[in-house]
């Protein structure tokens, strides 16, 4: 399969966003001046197109909405996040996140609806994977996903969570892995987990961090009687920040996530890369039982003096540089060692379109593993909101 290519209209999302945000503008008077905080709404469309010869051209847009659900000034901005995408194949998919703080952020709570017909690459099983025995599958997800967590006392935070999903897979290939490999619910199935949350968080900001810790642990059971088997999964994650200069911050990323049973559905199986964590690898494209991962990114933030004129609009654009390395492994609960990880490391480019809530357009490029015979692997992201 070759590489997707990927071009987006930068200039179009750039005005856009700004028309929008200008147009939402909604300030509130704070009760002290030395503390101001100006609560702003703000909507930013990022327009994005591909093309592949599996997918043929593909269309869609990231659509993110930021509110606030009062005028306590020490509250955290609200998020509704829209990403649609359909191809000239017939594909389809659309994902639609929020992200709710309400009650001097004393409650939170977020959600994730998705919907899928779209191809993926099946690479097979473990972290030896082969680009070659790669197979295009047709996979059709639904998925609902409600989280919602209570402030207990200081920093801390406890609560639920529930998430159903169902796929099914087909493929009309004969080549790659898939055709010959024996996997637990090949052709699909459905869970439904139901977990516990634990969070510790003392950020100085969700969005763009510069000090300050954030620790979560889930631990989710899939029950027979509402899930094709019953499984246990666990999944924690760690951040921290410090500030080393007025203008710069080293953060700290850390991840496990684990399935476990008597039989493991290979779609449910945890998968190494994306957009957030190990960059530079294509998701999936190595999986097993258990998933382990970190990562170290250097942020520096410029604030430029060119003011930008776009029609009636007078700004400063300001910006932020980010170098990133870290390094993770997939593997089964007997076989862990030193030799399964793999490297990450690249670099990019943040624009802060909405500098209150510090909300950014995120462009990184990087870099993974080198397997004997293939290019070494990479990725190119352009997202809304910070990797962690």
């Amino acid at each position: 399969m070759q590489r997707t290519i990927i071009f987006t209209t930068i200039l179009l999302a750039f005005c856009q966003g700004l028309v929008a945000q200008q147009q939402l503008q909604d300030t509130v008077q704070p009760k002290q001046q030395d503390t101001a905080v100006i609560h702003k709404r703000s909507f930013f469309p990022l327009p994005v197109a591909g093309y592949s010869p599996e997918k043929g051209l593909e269309v869609g847009a990231a659509m993110l909405y930021s509110f606030y659900t009062s005028k306590d000034p020490v509250l955290r901005n609200s998020t509704i996040n829209l990403i649609p995408t359909v191809t000239t194949e017939k594909q389809f998919k659309i994902d639609l996140k929020t992200d709710i703080w309400t009650d001097a952020n004393n409650w939170h709570f977020r959600s994730n609806l998705r919907y899928h017909d779209f191809p993926i690459n099946f690479y097979g099983l473990g972290d030896t994977t082969r680009k070659a025995g790669a197979t295009l599958l047709d996979n059709r997800r639904y998925k609902v996903q409600l989280e919602g967590e209570r402030r207990i006392g200081g920093h801390f935070y406890a609560g639920m969570s529930v998430l159903y999903q169902h796929d099914t897979y087909s493929t009309k290939e004969t080549k790659g892995v898939y055709p010959g490999m024996s996997l637990v619910d090949k052709n699909g199935g459905h869970v439904t987990f139901i977990g516990a949350t634990g969070i510790y968080d003392n950020r100085d900001n969700q969005n763009y961090t510069t000090k300050g810790s954030w620790v979560r642990l889930n631990v989710a059971f899939a029950p027979a009687f509402l899930s094709k088997h019953a499984l246990w999964k666990f999944d924690g994650q760690v951040r921290h920040f410090v500030p080393i200069s007025p203008k710069s911050t080293v953060g700290f990323n850390g991840l496990f996530n684990s399935l476990q049973g008597s039989v493991l559905p290979f779609y449910l199986l945890p998968e190494l890369g994306n957009d957030l964590m190990m960059r530079g690898y294509y998701t999936g494209r190595y999986r097993d039982q258990n998933y382990l991962a970190g990562q170290v990114e250097y942020r520096y933030f410029l604030d430029p003096k060119i003011p930008i004129n776009i029609w009636f609009l007078h700004m400063q654009p300001k910006f932020a540089l980010a170098a990133f390395g870290g390094s993770g492994a997939v593997f089964n609960n007997k076989d862990i060692a030193m030799s399964h990880f793999k490297p990450s490391y690249g670099m990019g480019v943040r624009w802060f379109y909405d500098e209150g809530a510090k909300l950014t357009v995120r462009i990184d490029y990087a870099w993974g593993e080198k397997r004997t015979g293939e290019e070494r692997q990479s990725g190119l992201y352009l997202s809304l909101a910070e990797a962690f």
